[in-house]
């Protein structure tokens, strides 16, 4: 049986007060971690039961020997319902999104709603290479610092909020070595089957919603019927912003997700 994820709960009380409320349940995307959906937690952290997640390989969550869709969602519903939780709302980012899509084809009665940020169930071509090459650059058993490691990745990684972004899975543990919180020679070793989608056909029949970055070339017209193949009560919408769109325009996220959720953004 997959392990649980490392997971951090908020507004629980609200759980306590209303338990036929749907919990919220926040996703983040490769390289990242459950801080990077923060912005959405404490919009909802008032008034939701919310559970934030590390993916597999993420953050502190438990290391693996493989990628595997099936896996990472199946601990992802695993962890959800070690929380006692019945009923979830999912908000997903990026590979986040794609793990949730699986996690919603596994277990349809568990999730309620299903909102997708800027991901499609497709193939990717690889577009991590800089990035990778960047991370592989960053000699940790020398590194003196966060500056020495931003200019090793500057190297390879021009735009200084992805090495920024980056930088927050960056930590010294007890002995004051160097580690990154990803599992980066796993990620590298199976980059094209996280990139990759390797299912057909219908996957989920619930609500579920695609949030599109205009700017951002993750979702394109060319997916629409692949994405209505395998999910066909499928909405989208369409933000100004880039892939990191809960990033670029926290408030327009908070405020679209907010009616996603209420069912009055029809």
């Amino acid at each position: 049986m997959p392990e649980l994820l490392f997971s951090q709960t908020y507004g629980e009380e609200h759980l306590v007060s209303s338990p036929e409320q749907a919990s919220i349940v926040l996703i983040h995307g490769l390289f990242g971690n459950s801080d990077n959906l923060s912005v959405i937690r404490r919009h909802f952290e008032t008034t939701h039961h919310v559970l934030s997640l590390d993916l597999p390989d993420h953050g502190k969550s438990p290391r693996s020997e493989k990628f595997d869709f099936d896996i990472w969602a199946q601990q992802v519903i695993d962890t959800i319902v070690s929380h006692n939780i019945k009923c979830a709302y999912i908000v997903a980012h990026s590979l986040g999104g794609k793990v949730a899509m699986r996690a919603a084809s596994l277990s349809p009665t568990l999730i309620q709603k299903l909102v997708v940020m800027d991901i499609a169930p497709v193939k990717y071509e690889a577009r991590h290479n800089n990035v990778i090459n960047g991370l592989n650059n960053v000699k940790l058993d020398s590194l003196t610092g966060r500056k020495d490691a931003m200019a090793q990745l500057s190297d390879y990684v021009e735009d200084p909020g992805t090495r920024a972004f980056l930088l927050k899975s960056l930590y010294q543990d007890d002995d004051k070595n160097w580690h990154w919180r990803f599992n980066l020679p796993l990620i590298v070793r199976d980059y094209p089957k996280l990139s990759d989608w390797p299912f057909e056909g219908e996957m989920y029949t619930g609500d579920i919603t695609f949030i599109k970055g205009q700017n951002s070339n993750y979702i394109t017209s060319e997916h629409q019927t692949n994405i209505m193949k395998q999910f066909p009560n499928a909405q989208a919408k369409i933000v100004d912003a880039g892939h990191w769109l809960h990033a670029e325009k926290p408030q327009l996220i908070n405020t679209l997700l907010t009616r996603i959720l209420r069912g009055t953004d029809k």
